[in-house]
């Protein structure tokens, strides 16, 4: 899988439930550290890809992400139950737990603000979306319930953790927008179909052996 290596590794604050990660950052470290490999994933992933990452891997992403928040998952679980067909293919994708704040430029819609929302609001409906659709990876703040981290490990599906209070940082990862679907839920709820380009650095919190960094740091 395609990977570049930084150096320079020190602790970030925690910031809501996140866990601590690595930033990046060029030169030595104050522990002397070794390397570290951010690993850069492009969607589709395939099961292979994602059953590679290992709880605290660091890795970004690069291609399409879609966002989605409560009620674009209500509406995506209900149009499967009735066997009809999504307007955007989720198979393999990424999707970012996040309602968008987004300016009007002559060139079109421009997120400007792009932050994380607390996953766990979506549990009740998690696992089922993932079967359905097919996600490789959801990427959201707070980590998930117990329960649900083991189904979704169960699924091949990782969850990968972005810190909050990041939300510019997000924004600026974001290259094109290239589809924006349900304008009806309102800008928040609606799907965003976005361009990244080295979205993260993010935290493999839960992979698919059900290793869990939130339950570790509970102990």
């Amino acid at each position: 899988m395609p990977h570049r290596e930084f150096t320079g590794c020190h602790q970030l604050p925690m910031l809501g439930s996140t866990p601590s990660i690595c930033a990046l950052g060029w030169g030595p470290s104050a522990s002397g550290g070794s390397l570290v490999t951010l690993i850069k994933l492009r969607p589709p992933l395939t099961e292979r890809e994602v059953t590679k990452l290992k709880a605290g891997d660091l890795v970004s992403v690069s291609g399409a992400m879609v966002t989605a928040r409560d009620k674009s998952y209500a509406r995506v679980l209900d149009l499967l139950r009735s066997h009809k067909r999504l307007p955007v293919d989720m198979r393999g994708g990424v999707v970012y737990h996040c309602g968008p704040l987004v300016k009007k430029t002559l060139r079109g819609k421009k997120i400007v603000s792009a932050g994380p929302t607390t996953s766990a609001r979506l549990d009740r409906m998690q696992a089922e979306f993932v079967r359905r659709t097919g996600v490789r990876a959801l990427v959201g703040k707070g980590g998930l319930g117990e329960e649900v981290a083991v189904e979704l490990a169960r699924l091949g599906c990782v969850y990968l953790a972005f810190t909050g209070g990041a939300a510019v940082l997000a924004a600026q990862a974001i290259e094109k927008v290239e589809r924006v679907l349900w304008q009806d839920l309102g800008a928040a709820e609606a799907l965003w179909v976005l361009r990244v380009r080295d979205f993260g650095p993010l935290v493999v919190a839960v992979d698919t052996k059900g290793n869990n960094l939130y339950l570790r740091q509970k102990r």
